[in-house]
């Protein structure tokens, strides 16, 4: 961070000492994690880790209690797919095109730009030939995709993603790191949520481990650090009280 406060020309996203409470519980304490441009982040955790709170927080839609977030750019976010209105009666090219809503403006139509950079993002994430079916057809890898491709029409220079690859088939998930690679190899950075151990060894640049706070990060080796994987989910204190009752 600068001493203004604002980013660094690499740094696209400065989480600091960030802390957050929701409904009187402790959601994040003292976080703090970079993303630079050319990165593909992985936030690693157990559930109630706080990985989808800090994403939140950096979207603005949860205050911190305490440290700050700086972003640099359009940030784009990927929700996971049961936050999105299947049903809507909309095609894939119009779900796409709702990704740059905050640009086009409240009742306003899409301009030249809106529509090229809409159609630009349906190529990318393989889309181009659904353009007219149904969002309510697709498939969960084919939503999926959807969702991503809205994210990438606001053209981001940070884009978050939350569990990209939760329920989708293994091409989906191929097609996906291919192409969060291309991104990431275009100087955008990308901060990713996951489950999968495996996909994010493949794919990630780099891996924070997240347990309400940042216990450690470093290249995707670390994932195949058995101390700190135990840190990060919780198992060194459920072995040690385990071993504390047994004496």
């Amino acid at each position: 961070m600068t001493d203004d406060g604002t980013t660094s020309d690499s740094a696209l996203l400065h989480v600091a000492s960030l802390s957050v409470t929701l409904g009187g519980r402790t959601a994040l304490s003292d976080a703090s994690l970079t993303v630079s441009g050319g990165e593909l982040v992985g936030l690693l955790g157990p559930n109630g880790a706080g990985k989808t709170t800090l994403l939140r927080a950096v979207l603005g839609l949860v205050a911190p209690t305490a440290g700050s977030v700086s972003a640099a750019g359009t940030v784009g976010y990927v929700p996971q797919r049961h936050e999105f209105a299947w049903d809507f009666p909309i095609d894939v090219a119009g779900a796409v095109l709702s990704g740059r809503s905050r640009s086009i403006g409240w009742l306003r139509r899409p301009k030249a730009h809106d529509r090229a950079a809409a159609e630009e993002a349906l190529e990318l994430a393989g889309l181009t030939d659904l353009r007219r079916r149904p969002i309510g057809e697709l498939s969960g890898g084919q939503r999926q995709r959807v969702l991503v491709a809205r994210a990438l029409a606001a053209e981001p220079r940070l884009l978050l993603l939350d569990e990209p690859f939760t329920g989708v088939d293994v091409p989906t998930q191929d097609l996906l790191n291919e192409l969060f690679g291309r991104l990431a190899a275009d100087g955008r950075g990308l901060l990713m949520t996951t489950h999968d151990l495996a996909a994010a060894a493949r794919t990630c640049t780099r891996v924070v481990l997240l347990n309400r706070t940042v216990v450690a990060e470093g290249g995707p080796a670390l994932l195949a650090d058995p101390e700190q994987m135990l840190r990060a989910f919780g198992l060194d204190r459920a072995i040690g009280a385990e071993a504390g009752a047994a004496a």
